[in-house]
């Protein structure tokens, strides 16, 4: 019997016309190892052990991928990855968070903003992104309000440099806000935190789009015995009709493939 795949279960963004996988592959873990809220240590794989990953993913329905020049080596490692593939994958970067020998610093202005679109276009040898999200500090509303981060990146999308743009924040009143110029809000949702549930209520109410970051509670989840934390994660995840895309960043082909067959069924059951 073949395990179930998430081929036929690819859903709209909100209204940005892209049509995504119910998982997502992040791939911080491709790029950095300082710095990272992981459980336990873990080696970044090389670049055999990153393509067989993205073609594992591939083969599963995956067909959004998670990055950020946050991630350190992660968008300019994925360029050559990806190379002849580029229109069967949705590609998701960020700006506004730039890490650099293990400290993370965060800028917001239209300069930067196009500097690091320019540079995340060459590294992932593209001549567009498909959605590009504000990696925020934490100060949401002073991010939308005071900075020239959202303007910029609402004109990159007229010059066609962006499919789409968004916010990934920390806030209800942020991601709300976002949701009200943007196509797209990034939110923490999983069994342990769930104080961002407006956010992908109004998503729901307006035909934005929703992806959730640390679904898994990156690997820190915990339930009663006997009880399949990944099968509970997805069930409170994909009971919620805003969220189109939840984004997993494993690098073992074992998890990626459960996680796949577990989502798989439980959107079917739902």
């Amino acid at each position: 019997m073949s395990l179930p795949t998430l081929h036929d279960l690819h859903r709209p963004l909100g209204s940005t016309g892209l049509l995504v996988s119910p998982l997502g592959l992040g791939t911080v873990k491709l790029g950095r190892d300082q710095g990272v809220k992981y459980p336990s240590g873990f080696q970044i794989p090389d670049d055999d052990e990153a393509r067989l990953l993205l073609r594992q993913a591939r083969q599963l329905g995956i067909n959004l991928i998670d990055t950020a020049p946050a991630y350190g080596r992660s968008e300019e490692r994925l360029g050559p990855l990806l190379r002849g593939q580029r229109n069967e994958w949705v590609i998701v970067s960020k700006v506004g968070e730039e890490f650099d020998n293990g400290v993370s610093r965060h800028d917001f202005s239209a300069a930067h903003t196009r500097m690091s679109i320019e540079r995340s276009l060459k590294r992932l040898e593209t001549d567009f992104i498909d959605l590009v999200l504000v990696h925020s500090d934490g100060n949401d509303l002073h991010i939308l309000n005071d900075c020239e981060v959202y303007q910029t990146l609402a004109d990159l999308k007229r010059e066609g440099k962006i499919r789409g743009f968004g916010f990934s924040g920390k806030t209800v009143e942020g991601g709300v806000k976002a949701l009200e110029q943007g196509d797209c809000a990034m939110v923490t949702y999983n069994l342990n935190e769930q104080a961002e549930k407006a956010v992908i209520d109004y998503a729901a109410a307006h035909g934005k789009g929703i992806l959730v970051k640390k679904a898994l509670a990156s690997g820190h989840v915990c339930l009663e015995p006997g009880m399949d934390p990944i099968r509970a994660s997805f069930m409170l995840l994909f009971a919620q009709t805003g969220v189109a895309s939840a984004i997993v960043g494993t690098i073992n082909p074992l998890h990626l493939a459960h996680n796949v067959a577990t989502a798989a069924q439980v959107i079917r059951q739902l």
